[in-house]
């Protein structure tokens, strides 16, 4: 596989399919090489998102800095369409990178929004989504929340408590309006699969399969909600085709028994998001090809069954969609050696990616896939500890990390950061600036969000 130095996205479905790594040279490669050749590219020295050089970027917006490449963001969206074709339809879930240019890209695509928060509904809309094609779930949505989002249009809400059905009958009443609505359901253990699993066991989210005619019954009273789908989801960062085409199953067999329940055929079907993406050294990536095999059987028991053949069917990944796009560019302070060990103390670190310190859902910390992002061509490496400005052992980033010889003044990058990055973060920590946050599109660049660095403030732009 060739690949120009100075491209970038050409080879993103080889690494997605498994051909990186076919030859000797790549199987000894890391998973930073092999992203950085498969979605980004090197000029010289210096790494290039959307052809863009990190360290152009780093002078024109400062650090720390968020970069996302839009085209990596339509390519995922098209790839992963294209894989579930005739089966399913790609929505984007807003939590996974809730930047209104984000949602905005999706939407230009042609994509539906998933939402969490009545913020989340806002920027929905305010990045040009159809308020018919949101979708609102989430275990706790306020009373202010549902009455917002109803109010507006919205085109599903998922109902997870009792309580919640009783709050959204209120308001589609109050409101005079009828509200389209769906039952997220905690499936079985058996359906289960993935690093972070959300059902299976007592949990915040949805209603216990078990008693999914209890909840049917529920929402029937109120003539206001209008019962036509389910929503399962049932783990998160999954990354075996196998085990997702089995959810998916499982859903489809909830949604039979949701019609039975109801008396006619379900209108939509929601199997959730959870296609995982590879962050560490010896991950394995999701086969898309694989998952496009499983697609016809699944369309085939649809189309026999009248219970499911007319129902909407959604996927709604967030991570999948957006975590390779995105590149978390540091620069190094200060380079000390303590007691025989090398440590990169940067200007980023956990407060504004918390993931990438191995503090959010990780029992046992490993790093992400680390770059020197102006010293792609030095290949002497040697260990390192890269950490951050902050007050506590926990804001590291890399652990005995091979990494160049680096001075005060380089740049550091963390791949695979287009996901649950800033705003998943504890950004108020010790009071440091929030990062800029920078969307490159085919060449060109501009900030999505920008810090005041008077006061640490920041505002979407």
């Amino acid at each position: 596989m060739e690949r120009a130095t100075d491209t970038q996205g050409s080879v993103s479905q080889e690494i997605e399919t498994g051909d990186v790594g076919c030859t000797a040279s790549k199987q000894s490669a890391t998973l930073a090489d092999q992203l950085v050749e498969a979605s980004f590219g090197t000029r010289g020295a210096d790494l290039t998102v959307g052809g863009v050089s990190a360290r152009d970027l780093a002078d024109t917006y400062g650090t720390p800095l968020f970069v996302y490449d839009a085209a990596l963001l339509r390519e995922n969206y098209k790839n992963l369409s294209e894989a579930v074709s005739g089966f399913a339809e790609v929505y984007y879930s807003v939590k996974a990178n809730p930047r209104r240019a984000i949602a905005e890209t999706f939407v230009g695509e042609g994509a539906g929004l998933e939402i969490a928060s009545a913020r989340e509904f806002d920027i929905a809309v305010a990045a040009g989504a159809d308020p018919s094609r949101i979708i609102f779930a989430g275990p706790g949505k306020g009373a202010h929340e549902l009455e917002r989002a109803i109010a507006g249009g919205l085109g599903e809400l998922h109902l997870e408590s009792f309580e919640e059905i009783e709050h959204a009958a209120r308001a589609a009443t109050e409101q005079g309006r009828d509200q389209e609505v769906a039952i997220r359901v905690n499936p079985v253990a058996a359906a289960l699969g993935g690093a972070m699993r959300m059902g299976g066991k007592p949990t915040a989210f949805g209603f216990d399969e078990e008693i999914l005619a209890d909840a049917v019954a529920a929402v029937r009273q109120h003539p206001r909600l209008r019962l036509g789908g389910v929503h399962l989801f049932a783990g998160t960062q999954i990354l075996k085709a196998d085990v997702l085409l089995a959810q998916w199953r499982h859903g489809l067999k909830i949604a039979q028994r949701l019609s039975d329940l109801m008396g006619e055929p379900v209108r939509t079907i929601d199997l959730g998001g959870g296609l995982g993406v590879p962050y560490h050294d010896g991950d394995k990536v999701l086969d898309l090809n694989q998952l496009a095999q499983g697609v016809p059987a699944l369309v085939e028991t649809i189309a026999q069954d009248v219970r499911l053949s007319d129902a909407h069917i959604v996927l709604e990944p967030g991570r999948y969609l957006t975590a390779n796009a995105g590149v978390y560019l540091m620069q190094v302070r200060a380079v000390k050696h303590s007691r025989g060990e090398r440590f990169l103390i940067c200007d980023g670190g956990m407060h504004h990616h918390l993931a990438a310190s191995g503090n959010l859902g990780q029992v046992i910390k490993r790093d992400y896939p680390l770059v020197a992002a102006d010293a792609m061509n030095d290949r002497a490496r040697s260990q390192a500890n890269v950490v951050g400005p902050l007050c506590t052992p926990l804001d590291t980033l890399g652990r005995k990390t091979p990494m160049p010889k680096l001075s005060a003044g380089q740049l550091v990058g963390v791949l695979q950061s287009g996901a649950y990055g800033v705003s998943a973060s504890p950004v108020g920590f010790l009071s440091h600036p929030e990062p800029v946050e920078v969307l490159v599109d085919n060449g060109t660049h501009r900030a999505i969000s920008m810090c005041d660095h008077r006061n640490g403030q920041v505002a979407e732009v």
